[in-house]
């Protein structure tokens, strides 16, 4: 069993990760990094273009051998910009994003489009450098290009300001390299799975597929369930000192109070925790009628519309319930439709004739719709009143569960409205969100968006109509939500 980039990457990680990855990987949950992945490939195809548009590209083939050999024949042309450059030393496969090839000399850059420099990005190019280094390759710096989050798109895009190059040879260590290839190759020599324990690479630097599969001989519920933004190193530390079920969690004096409501909900069933009077405090604030809205929003690695940012979010869609005094309830939509215009102009003038200036509107979460109604304000002058109008005039439904004003056992540590709802409405499958088809979340929204433009008017109808159910749902869920609470006070 060979290395590669990301089975050293996965290995610095965790050898158990590594392991599982190459003789488990059935066991591994979907992380749903379509969007990652497409960003990825998205900032890697243009910095291709980073030294200019004169390079060399070695097609990707299964064939690794034809790749080596392919990357060996531009070198020896003197090719001075090779892209996916492949190697091979002892059984460990690397292909280089960018490699720079003048007089003998090599430069490597390997891209990435975060918008920050991780440790991990430094043990990734520290491994091409140890390959490179050992076939005898003269390398005299390494690389990481990442995307620079303050530019801002004004005409063509400027890649040079786009991405950010920063020179990391001086933090590479080849002999450490050295000793942990040498560990990563027993591991995967070893038909047993390695027996390491849980520790904070469970969840850094990015979240394990893996997780469920190494927690799945422990108690249920049990510490790792603990939600309202009770820290993973804690649980860790409890873990550690065996306090691991509910039982042992509320015995241990260790929780706060909204954790300790959370493990007193579940074991005892009768148990809920309601506060009448700051539900009627926030209610208080309403005036009718009621407007019910929620944005989608998707966010582009690559800025194609001046005067926005790489992963701005964009808001295209968005869904608003209207609730008069007398309790009669109407819907209004927008969707965008024109897939090369910048999606902001046509929702925020749709926005603006759908709810007047000084309405009473509700939404979940409000840190979202307000950010993104000041960033549309500040791109449209035009409506930049009314929208930050209409930012001054939000209440939020979110803190009377963040808060536990309102919780009970079946929401499980979250107060996240898809948790809330069927707590509030276990058996109402008019809003379960999985009997929705093709967008049950926002991310998938995202995706369908960023998908339409090539799609048939067949495919592009369907998954329209489909986007526009769930994000209805959305908004119905919160005049759900509010009428429960209504009915409690």
């Amino acid at each position: 069993m060979n290395l590669s980039k990301s089975r050293y990457t996965k290995g610095v990680t965790c050898e158990k990760y590594l392991w599982l990855s190459c003789f488990k990987p059935e066991e591994a949950e979907d992380m749903g990094n379509e969007t990652v992945f497409s960003n990825g490939n998205k900032v890697g195809d243009l910095a291709r273009h980073l030294f200019g548009d004169d390079y060399t590209l070695i097609e990707y083939s299964t064939d690794y051998k034809k790749m080596i050999d392919d990357t060996k024949k531009a070198i020896d042309n003197k090719d001075k910009v090779i892209c996916e450059a492949s190697f091979s030393y002892d059984g460990n496969f690397i292909s280089v994003d960018i490699l720079k090839f003048i007089d003998n000399k090599f430069e490597i850059y390997e891209v990435k489009s975060s918008t920050e420099v991780k440790d991990i990005y430094i043990d990734d190019v520290s491994y091409q450098t140890w390959v490179l280094k050992k076939l005898g390759y003269n390398v005299v710096k390494s690389s990481i290009v990442y995307v620079n989050n303050q530019y801002v798109k004004n005409g063509d895009l400027d890649i040079k300001d786009y991405f950010v190059v920063r020179d990391v040879s001086d933090l590479i260590d080849l002999d450490k390299v050295d000793d942990k290839v040498s560990e990563l190759k027993k591991v995967l020599d070893s038909k047993n799975e390695p027996k390491t324990d849980l520790s904070n690479s469970c969840f850094k630097p990015y979240d394990c597929p893996y997780f469920k599969y190494c927690t799945r001989n422990l108690v249920q519920p049990n510490v790792f369930d603990l939600g309202w933004g009770f820290r993973f190193d804690k649980k860790l530390d409890l873990y550690y000192k065996n306090i691991i079920s509910y039982e042992d969690l509320l015995n241990s004096g260790l929780l706060n109070d909204k954790t300790t409501k959370q493990v007193e909900s579940y074991l005892d069933d009768s148990k809920s925790y309601i506060d009448i009077d700051e539900i009627k405090k926030l209610f208080s604030t309403f005036r009718y009628p009621l407007y019910f809205l929620d944005f989608e929003s998707y966010q582009d690695s690559i800025p194609q519309y001046d005067g926005t940012k790489p992963y701005q979010q964009l808001c295209f869609q968005y869904s608003l319930h209207i609730l008069d005094k007398d309790g009669n309830l109407t819907h209004k939509e927008y969707l965008h439709d024109k897939y090369d215009e910048n999606p902001i102009y046509g929702l925020c003038e749709q926005l603006c004739k759908d709810i007047p200036k000084d309405s009473c509107i509700l939404v979940y979460n409000d840190g979202f719709e307000k950010t993104r109604l000041r960033e549309m304000a500040e791109l449209i002058p035009v409506l930049s009143d009314h929208l930050l109008n209409m930012r001054d005039n939000i209440l939020d439904l979110l803190p009377i569960f963040k808060k536990q004003f309102y919780y009970v056992k079946d929401m499980k540590g979250s107060s996240s409205i898809k948790y809330v709802l069927p707590a509030l409405y276990p058996n109402d499958e008019s809003l379960n969100y999985h009997n929705l088809e093709q967008v049950h979340k926002g991310d998938e929204a995202s995706t369908a968006y960023l998908s339409l433009k090539d799609l048939s008017d067949n495919d592009r109808n369907i998954l329209r109509n489909n986007m526009l159910k769930y994000c209805k749902l959305d908004t119905y869920a919160m005049v759900k939500v509010y009428e429960k609470l209504k009915e409690l006070i």
